[in-house]
C-alpha cells in the first residue's frame, strides 16, 4: 500500500519532537522552491517504467505560514516571578507593568520585557571592597577619608543595602543604579560627619550618624526619583588614619584613665556621701535628744524648785539644815578618802579607800587593809567604825554651823 508523503509515519509512536518538526518544515519549504528537471532531448517517455510523481503545485502554504506564526506568537509568553514586576516596552516605549504570574506580549521585534526583581536586597560598599572567598578587603581612601567638624581626619567605612520601590523609575530614570545609590552614600555621609566631632563619629555617635545617613540618602534618591529604596546602613568601621593611629591610641588610654580615675572618684563620694548623710543624721538626733533631755532637767529643776520654795516658806530653819545635810552627803559620797577626827582625843585615823578598791577583786578572799594609826597606841575601845565617824563629823559639822549663825 502506498503511503501519501505528506502523511505522518510516526502518528503511533506520539507526536514528533521539534528537530524533526523542523527537519520537515525545511523539506517542505525546499520542495516548494525546487524547480522541476526537464526530460532530454530525443528521448521518449517510456510508458511501461514510469511511475507516479507527486506534485507540488498545490502544496498548502497557508499552514507553513500558521506554523510559523503560531511559534512566533509562542515566544511572547514570559513569565513574573513572586516579587518581581515586568515591564512591557514596545518599540523601546513603556506600555505596561504585569504582575506575578504567566503573562503574553507581543513578541520581538514589537514588545519587548524586562523583568525587575523588587524585594532582592543589593549591597553596596562605600570606603572599601570585599575581595571573597575570606580573603582581607581593601580599603578606598576616597571613598573613606572624612574631614570632621573639629577639623580632624577620619576613616570611616560603612554599607548600604537597598531594594526597589518602584520599577518605572529604576528603568527609566537611572543609568545606572548603583552609581546612584554611592554618589548618595558619600554625599549624606560626609555631611552628617561634617557637623559631628571627631570622639562622637569615633565612639558614642555610630548608631545616630548611621540613622542620619539613611534619612538623608533616601531623601536624596527620591529627589531624583531612582526608584530605590534604603532599607539599611551599616557602620563596618570608624578610626583614624593610619599615620595617627598610634598618637590616638596613647590619646584614647589618656581618656579611658580620665575616665576611671572619674569612675573611682564617684564610687569613693557614693560610699562617703552616704555616711556622712548618716553621721550628721545621727548628730541632729542627738542634738535632738540632748536639747529635750536639757529642757526636761530645767523644767524638772524648775518644779522641784519651786516645790522647795514652798517648803521653806513654811519652815525656813528646818529646810536650811535639810538643804546643808543633803549638799554634804552628796559630796562626801564621790570621795575616795574619809577622814575622821574626834574632838575628845587626839587620835587621826587615815583610811585608804582608794587603795582598798582598787586591791579588791571577785576572786581574792583575804585581802587586808593597811590602817595607818597617827597615835603610836590606840585603845580597841575607842576605835569606831567608818559609819559612827561619819555620823560624828556630821553631828559636828552641824553644831558648827549653827554656832555661826
Amino acid at each position: 500500500m502506498a503511503k501519501n508523503p505528506g502523511q505522518n509515519n510516526n502518528q503511533e509512536e506520539g507526536p514528533p519532537d521539534l528537530d524533526e518538526l523542523l527537519n520537515d518544515l525545511g523539506k517542505k519549504i525546499g520542495r516548494i522552491f525546487r524547480k522541476k528537471e526537464a526530460p532530454q532531448k530525443g528521448s521518449k517517455p517510456n510508458p511501461g517504467n514510469a511511475s507516479p510523481q507527486p506534485s507540488n503545485d498545490h502544496f498548502p502554504i497557508s499552514s507553513i505560514l500558521l506554523i510559523i506564526v503560531l511559534i512566533w506568537a509562542a515566544t511572547g509568553f514570559y513569565i513574573v516571578d513572586q516579587g518581581s514586576r515586568g515591564v512591557v516596552l514596545r518599540f523601546g516605549k513603556n506600555t505596561e507593568v504585569t504582575m506575578p504570574g504567566p503573562r503574553w506580549h507581543i513578541p520581538f521585534p514589537v514588545e519587548s520585557v524586562e523583568v525587575v526583581n523588587l524585594e532582592q536586597i543589593r549591597t553596596i560598599e562605600v570606603g572599601y571592597r570585599s575581595a571573597g572567598d575570606g580573603a582581607a578587603r581593601s580599603k578606598e581612601l576616597k571613598e573613606s577619608l572624612m574631614l570632621t567638624d573639629d577639623e580632624n581626619i577620619i576613616d570611616l567605612q560603612f554599607a548600604v543595602q537597598y531594594n526597589l520601590k518602584s520599577v518605572e523609575d529604576y528603568l527609566f530614570n537611572n543609568r545606572s543604579a548603583e552609581s546612584s545609590v554611592r554618589g548618595a552614600a558619600e554625599s549624606a555621609i560626609r555631611e552628617i560627619v561634617g557637623k559631628s566631632k571627631m570622639d562622637f563619629a569615633l565612639y558614642e555617635g555610630r548608631e545616630e550618624i548611621a540613622v542620619k545617613a539613611k534619612k538623608l540618602m533616601q531623601e536624596i534618591l527620591d529627589r531624583y526619583n531612582t526608584g530605590i529604596n534604603v532599607t539599611s546602613v551599616t557602620m563596618q568601621n570608624a578610626q583614624p588614619p593610619e599615620q595617627v593611629q598610634a598618637s590616638f591610641d596613647d590619646a584614647v588610654k589618656a581618656k579611658q584613665d580620665l575616665e576611671r580615675q572619674k569612675n573611682e572618684g564617684q564610687a569613693y563620694a557614693n560610699d562617703i556621701i552616704p555616711k556622712a548623710k548618716g553621721t550628721a543624721s545621727r548628730l541632729t538626733a542627738e542634738a535632738q535628744g540632748y536639747r529635750l533631755r536639757v529642757e526636761n532637767e530645767a523644767k524638772g529643776n524648775a518644779s522641784r524648785f519651786e516645790q522647795i520654795l514652798t517648803q521653806y516658806d513654811r519652815a525656813p530653819e528646818v529646810m536650811r539644815d535639810r538643804l546643808y545635810i543633803e549638799a554634804q552627803e552628796q559630796i562626801l559620797s564621790n570621795v575616795s578618802k574619809v577622814f575622821v577626827d574626834q574632838k575628845n582625843s587626839n587620835s587621826l585615823l587615815y583610811l585608804p579607800l582608794d587603795k582598798l578598791i582598787q586591791q579588791v577583786t571577785p576572786n581574792a578572799r583575804d585581802v587586808t587593809s593597811p590602817i595607818v594609826n597617827v597615835t603610836p597606841q590606840v585603845d580597841i575601845n575607842q576605835v569606831q567604825t567608818p559609819t559612827q565617824n561619819l555620823e560624828r563629823s556630821r553631828d559636828a559639822f552641824k553644831s558648827r554651823d549653827r554656832e555661826t549663825r
